[in-house]
């Protein structure tokens, strides 16, 4: 990987990264959730908590909160720069890069 603050610093502040895309777990809209954040993901966050549970615990200001949205933004990161990988040595990244640039700036998560 790289180093870079963004996955760490994008938790802190309640933005979390999922598959569709960016969602700020803090709007009342995942007050009442009972799924995972992220269903294509196995981080520890999305395997054990549910999106009505981290934005109790980000709206608490619990340091709990922050550490599972690191770990899920980590785990996030680590999985597309494997995808970026994939598709450079594929030949695709081109193709595959506009196709999920589309999907990040239009998914309306919250």
């Amino acid at each position: 990987m790289f180093d870079c603050v963004l996955p760490t610093r994008n938790a802190g502040n309640g933005q979390l990264f999922t598959s569709k895309g960016l969602i700020n777990i803090t709007n009342k809209s995942h007050k009442e959730t009972f799924k995972p954040l992220d269903a294509n993901c196995n981080c520890y966050t999305c395997s054990n908590f549910t999106l009505a549970y981290l934005r109790h615990l980000y709206n608490i200001k619990e340091i709990l909160a922050f550490r599972l949205g690191t770990i899920h933004n980590l785990t996030y990161y680590m999985s597309l720069m494997k995808t970026i990988r994939k598709n450079i040595e594929s030949g695709t990244f081109s193709s595959w890069s506009n196709e999920y640039l589309d999907q990040m700036v239009n998914y309306r998560g919250m």
